[in-house]
């Protein structure tokens, strides 16, 4: 997708020159020239690409407004006349809207551009550094790259370009009997040698799997929650957990933490990165994102507030997410080295990964969930045995909070993996960490 700036800024020039009076405009851009690969049993069994566009088009008169969304050719006169037809559908449903109270634009000619040029990495080098570590196992997994560009223009003279680099490789070696350990790596350049140090880790881990599974009783546990693990409990507390909105309505999961009923532990510090990541620093809406300190050891700090938040309950627009979760979650570091971790763990759970989590109590800051693929049982700082799939169910203050002991001090970038619709360009920096108590129900 060759200059795809100049073709977003050339398109934005034509919806510019095509309003009538009293009319504005935004315009959201989205874009991937992206390569998959599908490995089974440790073989290249599909390979493909996906070249895509899309453009959402917003009209706004007379404080009502509409929007639609189309799909883009690459090809400037067709994706010109199909923004055109598209000004003109919106005209008609515009007639018929009422007026938005909480319509709020962003009238300032902001301009904000990032352009990572970097070459992404070479396919071919991937696929024999892949081969050659999974040698004689059975490898199940993934791999996308390439380029993924985000844009934005507006009437008022606003404009953000985001085109960035990323890749991610996701794994599961499977045992004989039908055990599993997951794994993945990603980031804007692939390193051989921390590549080659995740597969290890994984390996190791798989030989655990072939000893008989130790079963434990319900009751509390010492753990250690690898940033995997550690992902999927802070992703549940992004449904609604910083948001502006459900905090105000009262419908936040941490609306204890932000009240004043309730604590994390002084080691948890959460802010939301809108530099220096993969998502761009600005949103659909034409609000550049702002850098957000959510948690500071362990007390609340901030909030994410969408426009329509801001206009709504009086407050200052930060968030370029109509959902106001984060988009760049950073945790900040610990300091337990990640070679010390079963040591320090001594007795307990390693757990690699979770899944199925939900809210149990949401108002209490309670969820449950269930272990995934690869959780170890520990004594002495040595994995003795593979433990079978556990439900946990326990409050955040309680784990990540006045039981929290450590978090390490390397932390692993976490990229989404999803690629429903098109790939994402959410992400978390999180450390492992150590809790001296998790409860376990069954």
């Amino acid at each position: 997708m060759a200059d795809a700036e100049s073709l977003f800024a050339a398109l934005a020039e034509d919806v510019r020159a095509a309003l009538g009076e009293g009319e504005a405009f935004t315009l959201w851009y989205s874009a991937e020239a992206s390569e998959f690969i599908r490995f089974n049993r440790a073989r290249v069994r599909q390979a493909g690409q996906v070249r895509q566009a899309t453009a959402s088009l917003k009209l706004v008169r007379d404080g009502r407004h509409a929007d639609i969304g189309i799909a883009l050719s690459g090809e400037p006169a067709t994706d010109r006349q199909r923004l055109a037809d598209g000004l003109l559908q919106l005209r008609e449903a515009i007639a018929q809207l009422q007026p938005d109270p909480y319509l709020l634009l962003e009238r300032d000619p902001w301009q904000r551009v990032l352009a990572n040029v970097a070459a992404p990495p070479d396919s071919s080098e991937v696929l024999a550094q892949i081969e050659a570590a999974a040698h004689g196992l059975d490898l199940v997994g993934i791999y996308a790259a390439g380029p993924l560009y985000r844009g934005f223009a507006n009437s008022f003279g606003a404009f953000g370009w985001h085109a960035a680099q990323g890749f991610h490789f996701d794994w599961s070696l499977f045992h004989a009997n039908g055990q599993a350990v997951k794994a993945d790596y990603a980031g804007a350049r692939w390193d051989a040698a921390e590549f080659a140090s995740r597969f290890a880790d994984a390996r190791h881990q798989l030989e655990h799997l072939g000893q008989p599974q130790r079963v434990l009783s319900p009751g509390d546990y010492r753990a250690y929650l690898a940033p995997a693990a550690l992902e999927e409990v802070v992703g549940m507390l992004s449904w609604g957990g910083f948001s502006a909105r459900a905090l105000a309505q009262k419908e936040s999961p941490l609306q204890r933490l932000y009240d004043g009923g309730a604590r994390l532990s002084r080691l948890l510090d959460l802010d939301e990165r809108a530099s220096g990541m993969l998502a761009p620093a600005f949103g659909p809406e034409g609000i550049p994102r702002s850098d957000v300190t959510l948690v500071r050891a362990g007390q609340p700090a901030g909030r994410l507030v969408y426009p329509r938040s801001a206009r709504e309950y009086d407050l200052a627009a930060n968030c370029a997410s109509a959902r106001e979760t984060p988009l760049s979650l950073a945790m900040g570091a610990g300091e337990l080295a990640q070679a010390d971790v079963l040591a320090a763990l001594g007795t307990g759970l390693y757990i690699g990964n979770l899944w199925y989590l939900n809210w149990s109590d949401a108002p209490a800051g309670r969820m449950t969930g269930m272990t995934r693929f690869a959780t170890f049982w520990v004594e002495d700082g040595r994995i003795r045995a593979p433990l079978g799939t556990m439900r946990f169910d326990d409050s955040i203050y309680s784990f990540l909070g006045e039981h929290l002991e450590a978090l390490t001090s390397e932390r692993q970038l976490r990229v989404s993996s999803s690629t429903y619709g098109e790939r994402q360009t959410d992400s978390a920096l999180l450390p492992g960490a150590l809790t001296g108590k998790l409860t376990l129900t069954l």
